[in-house]
């Protein structure tokens, strides 16, 4: 069967590449990409299930969908990614409206999963997680933008007791140098003016290559290559962030100072129930080290509030952890229990209602923090990277260098003769509580 093929990407950016490269295969067998999934012969939902409210999204799309095969054109219903690899045989029997399961090694089979040929469960593909699917040679099928993905790596070697990667991506497998060196060249090519480096730990990249590598020689080769994209690397590690790393970015003009640390909690005692081996101490000297090293850098967090055993005294010191380092951006995640992860066996679970409670007083405490991070910027000419331009004229979106896509917020600008693509330099005239305003200097 060769027809039209709707995708939908849930999750992360690691998700997003993968689709993309899903996409790519199924435009090169002649399928042809579709938006509109009433308008689809075939259906495909990458899915995610790192948190519940994932796990449960990707479910509630899944039998969205299924209804344009019950009642439209849709013939067949592809899932792939974490959802089934996390569950296997127990989504099967709960999805009988699926047709085909890919787990996260599978990817590259997706062309033979929507060919035709009977209905069968038994073709679930579920392949060992440790398996790379190859990439070398495949085009991406990319939405218009100027900003892309890299992902340098896959899998993870750490044991967070919270975290169910490294079951459903296995140990970390970095992307030889040359094979992201030249598909950052392609990407240049096609127009990108900023590439985002992802993994599930980026600062780890190259432990695992035979001779080993380092994310600061993988900064250095892009740059050398494609010196006019920005580069800007997120999911890193605190731990893993050395000073070859710090040197790096300070020193290479085409790296934005924009460091993504998760720290996860800054209570010493929570931190050694996550399985995180630093301190809060050593959590406060790196960040005070990045910014006295790079004065302008930018830092950004992503802490989980109401795991098992923290108390009123840990979630405090949690909230001063916050209020002294002063992070430019923070995200807060209630902690998301499942019976597979290793935290569901500790003790002393924390109530829903208490962990919502805590996040959202954190998210107060962000909201003033941010918003003084920005207000710094008034006055100030920032290159901004035009992303889309507004119905009237004149009017654009886009993002500065301290801004990461999807994440962040973003800087309205105003003015004329910009246009999608370009990086230009903005007047920053205003400030709201996580976005920028100004104008084309």
């Amino acid at each position: 069967m060769i027809g039209a093929v709707h995708l939908v990407s849930l999750g992360c950016a690691r998700n997003q590449v993968d689709s993309e490269m899903m996409l790519g295969r199924l435009a090169a067998a002649g399928w042809r990409i579709v938006d509109d999934p009433a308008a689809a012969d075939a259906i495909v939902v990458n899915t995610c299930s790192f948190i519940r409210p994932a796990m449960d999204e990707s479910i509630d799309t899944i039998l969205e969908l299924a209804e344009f095969k019950q009642k439209g054109r849709c013939r067949r219903l592809v899932v792939a990614g974490c959802l089934p690899e996390r569950f296997r045989e127990d989504i099967v029997a709960a999805l009988p409206e699926v047709d085909r399961f890919l787990g996260t090694g599978a990817f590259d089979r997706i062309v033979e999963a929507l060919a035709d040929g009977a209905r069968s469960k038994a073709s679930c593909q579920l392949p060992d997680p440790d398996r790379i699917a190859p990439t070398v040679g495949v085009l991406r099928w990319r939405a218009a933008s100027p900003s892309a993905y890299l992902k340098i790596a896959e899998g993870c070697d750490r044991h967070c007791t919270y975290c169910i990667i490294p079951k459903l991506r296995g140990r970390q497998k970095s992307v030889p140098m040359e094979i992201l060196v030249a598909e950052a060249r392609r990407l240049a090519a096609e127009g990108v003016r900023e590439l985002v480096l992802v993994a599930q730990e980026t600062t780890a990249y190259g432990t695992d290559l035979d001779p080993p590598g380092h994310l600061s020689l993988l900064l250095r080769r892009l740059h050398a290559a494609v010196p006019d994209v920005w580069l800007r690397v997120l999911y890193g590690h605190p731990e893993s962030m050395d000073q070859r790393i710090i040197a790096a970015v300070g020193e290479l003009p085409g790296v934005c100072a924009y460091f993504d640390l998760p720290v996860q909690h800054a209570s010493d005692r929570i931190l050694q129930r996550m399985g995180r081996r630093q301190t809060g101490d050593a959590l406060r000297g790196l960040m005070a080290k990045i910014r006295r090293d790079i004065p302008d850098a930018v830092l950004r967090t992503t802490v989980i509030v109401g795991f098992p055993g923290e108390s009123d005294a840990d979630f405090q010191t949690l909230m001063d952890f916050v209020r002294e380092v002063k992070f430019d951006h923070l995200g807060a995640f209630v902690y998301s229990d499942h019976s597979d992860l290793p935290s569901h066996g500790l003790d002393h679970h924390v109530p829903a209602a208490t962990a919502r409670r805590r996040r959202d007083r954190l998210m107060r405490l962000q909201r003033d923090i941010s918003r003084s991070a920005l207000q710094r910027h008034q006055g100030r000419t920032c290159e901004v990277l035009i992303e889309t331009a507004a119905p009237e004229p004149g009017l654009y979106e886009g993002r500065t260098r301290f801004q990461a896509p999807e994440v962040d917020g973003m800087t309205y600008v105003r003015g004329e003769g910009a246009a999608v693509g370009q990086i230009r330099r903005v007047i920053i005239e205003d400030s709201l509580e996580y976005d920028l305003m100004g104008a084309l200097a």
